[in-house]
C-alpha cells in the first residue's frame, strides 16, 4: 500500500537486477544512509525519469475545463434517480476540475447545494449556496438558490433568517415577476405552519451517534504526564537493550481508561482504487467514488461537500480554512507534483511532507543535534538505540569504565521528556540493517527522483488563483543549499514508516451495517510507535479524524508493559502465519503468551468454521470424513466436501439476500435469511462466523423495517459470533456493542 505504483517498483527491481554485482555490493554493504542515497542516486538516469514522468501523466490530478460539464450531467442523471448522495459526489468531482471565479464552479456549487438539501444537510447546503454565489452564480438564477437558502433555514429553525430571506425575494419578485412566485407562496405558506411548530430551541436536536462522536472528541486525558506527551499519568516510557523503548503502566489500570490520546505528526490520505493511469481509454473521466472524494485531505473529516485545491483537482478539503492550512505546510510544493506523489507511493509522500511540515532548517538541526557528522556531503545518522539497559522517565543508567552514568532516551529533551515533535519522530528506527538491499535501493531511488523534481520544480510553483501575498512561504527543499541532506532525511523517514507508519482507519457502514475496517490514511505517531506488539493485546486503538486514542481493553497491573497489536491478531491468523508477516514486515519473532500457546488449540480447529452434528448439535471432528464429537451420539459419518459444498450454497443464499437488503426489497430479504438461518442451524456450529453474518443480515433489515426489538434480538445472536471469534475485548466486540447501543437507542 505505502509502496510506488506497481509499474515503477517493478521497473526499479528489474534495474537492481540489472546492476553489476560490484555496484549491487557496494550499496548492500553501504554502512550509512547518505552512502546509499549517494550511491544510488548517481545511478538515476534520464530514461528513468522519463518512465516515471509517463507513469504519473497517467493520474489525472490537473484541471481539464471539459470536465465540469460531464459531471455536472452525470450527476443530474444520478439526482433525477434519487440518489442524491452520488449526484453529491459527481458535481464535487466537478467543482474539483472547475477553475475559481467561473460559471462551472458556481454551478456545480449551486447543483451540490440542492443534492445537500435533500439528504437533510442543511447547513453545508446553505455553505455551498454561498459558494456558489462567491463564485459568480448568474444573477437569472439566484432566486432558485435564495429559495433553497430560505427553505434550508426554515428546516434549522432560524425563522427571523428566513422570513429575512423570503422577504427579500417577494420584494424582487414584485418589481420583476417570474414564474416562481408560486413557489415562494408555497414557500410562504410552509414557514407559516413552521413558525407555529418550531420549539423554542433553535437548532434541531442531534442524533446519538453524531453527538457521541463530539463527546468522544472532547475525552481528555487523566492527569497531565509531565514526561511523556499525550499520555496519561498512569503510563511510564522505558528501554531495554533487547527490545528498545517500551511504555508500562505506572499504577493499576482498569479496562477501559484512555491511556493515549495523540494527533497524527503527519498523515497522508490513502487514495484507495484510484481509476488506471489513463492511456487512451474510452472515457478519461472516471466516475467511481474513493476515499479522497469523501474526505478531507487534511483532517481526515468525512464529507460530501470538499473545498477544492485551486491549482490542482486531486486535493480536496472539508473547508477553506483546512484548504489554506494545508496550503501554508505542504500543500504549496505538493501541488505540482500529484501524479509523481501518487506513482511514488503513501510512503514517500509522508517522507515529503515531514521534512515540509518541519522544514529545512530544523531538519538540519536534529541531524546536528544527533551528532551527525556533515563533511564532502558525507552525513553519518545513527541507526539503533541500544546504548543503554534499562531507563524509565526519560532517563537511565549505564556502564561506563565501571562507573554508572545516566543516559537519555533517544526522542527525549534536555529535561527528559518525550514529546510527539519531529526529534521523536527522527528517533524511530529506520532498521536499516535489516531492509534487503533492493528494497533500500527502491526507497533511495523514490527519493532522489523527487529531490530532482523539486530542484526542477523551483520555488515558483504556485497554483493559479491563490493570492500567493497572504500566505506563509514556509522553507522547502528546491531552497535547501544542499538537497543531499534532505534526500538523507526522506531515506530515512521511508524506510522508518515500514515498521513505524500507523494505519489510521474507519469504520464503514451506519446502524447495523457490516461494519469493517477500512484503511483511510496513513500517519506517524511518535508516542503510539513505542508501544509493542502483542498477537493478543491489552488495549484498542480507535481515530477520531486523525486523532488516535490508546485504551486498556483489559486490567493491566502495576508495571506491567501496555501492548498494541500490529495487525496480526491471534483472532483473525493463525500463528504461523503471524510470525511470518511480523517478521518479513516488522524484523521480529514474536514470543507473546497468544503465539506461545497456539499449539495447544482445540484440535477441531476454530469455533467460528466448526460443523456440528445435525442430531445432538455437537461439533463434528476429523479431517476428510467428520464424526460427531459426542460419543453416545448415533449419527453416521459426513464428508467435509458435502458440508463445504452446503456451506458455498448456503453463501450464495445470503449474498443474494445482501442484494435484496442493499435494494430495498426488505420483507424479501428476511424471508431468505430466515430460510438460510433454519439450513445454518442444520449443520453449522452455534457460532460459525455465517451463522452470525446471517443474524446481522437479520438484524439490518427488521432495523430498516423499524422492528428494533427483533433487530436488537438477532444481533446479540451475532455477538456471541463476534466475541468468540474476535475476544471481549476486541475492537471488533466494540463496534458491535455499538451497533447494539444504537439500537436501543432507536
Amino acid at each position: 500500500m505505502g509502496l510506488p505504483a506497481d509499474e515503477w517498483k517493478s521497473y526499479l527491481l528489474q534495474k537492481w537486477a540489472s546492476l553489476p554485482k560490484s555496484i549491487q555490493l557496494t550499496i548492500s554493504t553501504a554502512e550509512t544512509l547518505s552512502d546509499i542515497f549517494l550511491h544510488s542516486s548517481s545511478l538515476l538516469q534520464p530514461e528513468d525519469e522519463l518512465f516515471l514522468k509517463r507513469l504519473s501523466k497517467g493520474y489525472l490530478v490537473g484541471k481539464d475545463s471539459d470536465a465540469p460539464l460531464f459531471y455536472r450531467e452525470q450527476g443530474n442523471k444520478k439526482f433525477q434517480e434519487k440518489d442524491y448522495t452520488g449526484a453529491a459526489v459527481l458535481y464535487s468531482k466537478g467543482v474539483s476540475h472547475s477553475r475559481p471565479n467561473t460559471e462551472d464552479m458556481s454551478l456545480c456549487y449551486a447543483n451540490r447545494s440542492a443534492a445537500l438539501f435533500h439528504l437533510g444537510q442543511y447547513e453545508t447546503c446553505i455553505k455551498d449556496i454561498s459558494r456558489a454565489q462567491t463564485h459568480g452564480y448568474p444573477e437569472r438564477l439566484q432566486p432558485k438558490i435564495m429559495l433553497r437558502r430560505a427553505e434550508c433555514l426554515v428546516a434549522l429553525g432560524r425563522l427571523q433568517e428566513a422570513s429575512q430571506t423570503v422577504g427579500d425575494l417577494e420584494r424582487n419578485f414584485t418589481a420583476t415577476p417570474t414564474l416562481a412566485d408560486v413557489r415562494l407562496q408555497t414557500l410562504q405558506r410552509n414557514l407559516h405552519h413552521l413558525k407555529m411548530k418550531v420549539q423554542e430551541k433553535e437548532n434541531p436536536t442531534e442524533t446519538f451517534p453524531a453527538t457521541l462522536a463530539k463527546t468522544l472528541e472532547d475525552v481528555a486525558l487523566r492527569g497531565e504526564n509531565e514526561r511523556l506527551s499525550n499520555a496519561s499519568s498512569s503510563v511510564g516510557l522505558c528501554i531495554d537493550p533487547l527490545k528498545g523503548r517500551y511504555l508500562v503502566a505506572t499504577k493499576d489500570i482498569l479496562p477501559g481508561e484512555l491511556l493515549v490520546k495523540e494527533d497524527a505528526f503527519v498523515s497522508v490520505l490513502n487514495p484507495g482504487e484510484l481509476p488506471p493511469p489513463h492511456h487512451g481509454l474510452d472515457s478519461q473521466w472516471d466516475t467511481r467514488v474513493t476515499n479522497g472524494d469523501l474526505y478531507c485531505h487534511r483532517c481526515l473529516k468525512h464529507t460530501l461537500a470538499t473545498v477544492p485545491c485551486d491549482g490542482c483537482s486531486y486535493a480536496k478539503y472539508c473547508s477553506q480554512e483546512c484548504l489554506q492550512q494545508a496550503w501554508e505546510l505542504y500543500h504549496r510544493t505538493e501541488c505540482p507534483l500529484g501524479g509523481l506523489l501518487l506513482t511514488l507511493g503513501v510512503f514517500c509522500h509522508i517522507a515529503l511532507r515531514l521534512t515540509l511540515v518541519v522544514g529545512v532548517e530544523d531538519v538540519r538541526k536534529i541531524m546536528k543535534k544527533l551528532c551527525v557528522k556533515i563533511s564532502n556531503k558525507d552525513i553519518c545518522l545513527p541507526e539503533s538505540d541500544n546504548q543503554v539497559k534499562t531507563l524509565n522517565y526519560g532517563r537511565g543508567e549505564s556502564e561506563k569504565n565501571g562507573n554508572m552514568v545516566e543516559t537519555p532516551i533517544p526522542g527525549c529533551d534536555a529535561n527528559g521528556k518525550y514529546d510527539s515533535n519531529y526529534d521523536a519522530v527522527f528517533n524511530l528506527l529506520p532498521h536499516t540493517e535489516n531492509h534487503s538491499p533492493e528494497h533500500k535501493f527502491l526507497c533511495a531511488l523514490c527519493v532522489s527522483v523527487l529531490c530532482r523534481q523539486l530542484e526542477a520544480a523551483g520555488l515558483q510553483a504556485i497554483p493559479t488563483g491563490v493570492n500567493s501575498s497572504q500566505l506563509t512561504a514556509a522553507m522547502t527543499p528546491e531552497s535547501c543549499p544542499d538537497v543531499t541532506i534532505w534526500g538523507v532525511a526522506m531515506l530515512r523517514h521511508m524506510l522508518q514508516l515500514q515498521c513505524n507508519a500507523q494505519a489510521i482507519t474507519t469504520s464503514k457502514g451506519s446502524i447495523v451495517t457490516d461494519s469493517r475496517q477500512v484503511r483511510l490514511a496513513t500517519g506517524i505517531f511518535p508516542v503510539i510507535s513505542l508501544l509493542n506488539h502483542s498477537c493478543s493485546p491489552n488495549t484498542s486503538v480507535s481515530f477520531i479524524s486523525t486523532v488516535a486514542t490508546i485504551r486498556a481493553s483489559q486490567r493491566i497491573g502495576k508495571g506491567q508493559e501496555i501492548l498494541h497489536c500490529y495487525g496480526p491478531h491471534k483472532s483473525r491468523m493463525g500463528v504461523a502465519k503471524r510470525q511470518q508477516k511480523l517478521r518479513s514486515q516488522y524484523f521480529f519473532d514474536c514470543t507473546c503468551p497468544a503465539c506461545q500457546t497456539e499449539a495447544h488449540r482445540m484440535a477441531a480447529g476454530p469455533r467460528w468454521k466448526a460443523f456440528c452434528c445435525n442430531s445432538c448439535r455437537a461439533p463434528m471432528q476429523g479431517d476428510g470424513v467428520l464424526r460427531c464429537g459426542n460419543r453416545s451420539c448415533a449419527e453416521s459419518v459426513v464428508s467435509r466436501d458435502h458440508l463445504v459444498s452446503r456451506l458455498q450454497d448456503l453463501q450464495q443464499q445470503v449474498g443474494v439476500a445482501q442484494k435484496l437488503l442493499r435494494d430495498g426489497e426488505l420483507e424479501r430479504a428476511v424471508q431468505l435469511l430466515s430460510g438460510c438461518q433454519r439450513d445454518a442451524e442444520s449443520f453449522l456450529w452455534a457460532e460459525h462466523a455465517m451463522v452470525g453474518e446471517i443474524a446481522d443480515g437479520l438484524a439490518r433489515a427488521c432495523a430498516a423495517l423499524g422492528d428494533w426489538q427483533k433487530s436488537a434480538t438477532h444481533l446479540q445472536k451475532s455477538l456471541r459470533v463476534v466475541e468468540v471469534r474476535h475476544g471481549p475485548s476486541s475492537v471488533e466486540m466494540g463496534h458491535e456493542l455499538f451497533k447494539l447501543a444504537q439500537i436501543f437507542f432507536n
